[in-house]
């Protein structure tokens, strides 16, 4: 994992922005929002392509910011919810040593860290915390299949990023281990 990707996934509002810059500091690397960089190459905001091309539309868009990114090296990437919904994601997201993080946060504090928000297309419904509910069920198998490390993430974000700095600086002395042991 010298130079390969950390990638964090998980549920909206989980704090892969908040984490992931701060991860990316603390490490020494380049930070990456997924959604961000979607965003700039689409010139549309990400509301803005699903109101356009619907969710099915943004999720071609978004696999392809996938392979963008993942062929890329050094960064800290911060992943949409969704991302880990295609395994082509994941899959690239794993090519080049990248190490997948999943930062896991307690189903109530994501229900009140979403209960304003105005961005999410998915949580613009009536009944947000249950859609959050259900979403949250799908989809938490998805992040745990897909993720090399799980992280606490019920915590500030400062706390999560050492969670994470701390996980991976251990995941990557482990696959040195490893190798050693191969060799």
């Amino acid at each position: 994992m010298t130079n390969g990707n950390i990638i964090l996934c998980g549920f909206m509002g989980c704090g892969k922005t908040s984490v992931g810059r701060r991860a990316a500091k603390l490490l020494g690397r380049k930070f990456c929002d997924l959604d961000q960089y979607i965003e700039e190459r689409e010139g549309m905001t990400v509301k803005e392509i699903f109101a356009q091309f619907g969710e099915a539309g943004f999720r071609e868009r978004e696999a392809q910011a996938v392979r963008e990114v993942a062929a890329r090296r050094g960064l800290v990437v911060a992943s949409g919810g969704g991302t880990v919904l295609r395994a082509e994601n994941v899959e690239a997201f794993h090519r080049g040593g990248g190490v997948v993080v999943y930062l896991d946060a307690p189903l109530a504090a994501l229900q009140e860290r979403l209960k304003r928000d105005k961005r999410r297309p998915l949580l613009q419904v009536p009944d947000r915390r249950r859609v959050i509910a259900q979403l949250h069920a799908q989809r938490g198998p998805l992040y745990q299949g897909a993720a090399d490390l799980t992280v606490d993430a019920g915590a500030p974000p400062l706390a999560v990023a050492k969670r994470v700095a701390a996980a991976c600086r251990t995941w990557k002395a482990a696959g040195s281990e490893q190798e050693k042991a191969k060799a």
